[in-house]
């Protein structure tokens, strides 16, 4: 019975050696996991960071555009007014209404 024991306590340390490194190898594959984990989340991080600053600036374009586009449309109804017309037909064509009087200075060479 005594060698029984023996050969079971040697079982017993020769499993509980090879549970051991198990437990080391898993550790340290579960270290490695973390720290490559660690690594992705920076720099997903950074990348969150250049995005929100990219959406930033897209923001204040797209208030320039839309205050733009604001400008146009109100150019575009003042184009299409008779005050536009007349205005044009003045400084571009040099022609006056009926009832008015074209005063010009005299050119100097």
């Amino acid at each position: 019975m005594g060698e029984n024991r023996n050969k079971r306590n040697r079982r017993r340390s020769r499993n509980g050696l090879g549970n051991r490194m198990a437990l080391i190898g898993i550790t340290m594959v579960v270290l490695s996991l973390a720290v490559v984990v660690n690594v992705g989340a920076s720099s997903l991080r950074e990348k969150d960071l250049e995005y929100q600053a990219r959406e930033a600036e897209l923001e204040k374009a797209k208030a320039k555009e839309e205050a733009r586009a604001a400008q146009l449309e109100e150019y575009r109804v003042y184009v299409q007014t008779k005050q536009y017309v007349e205005k044009v037909a003045k400084e571009k064509l040099g022609l006056v209404k009926k009832d008015e009087i074209l005063f010009k200075g005299e050119e100097t060479p």
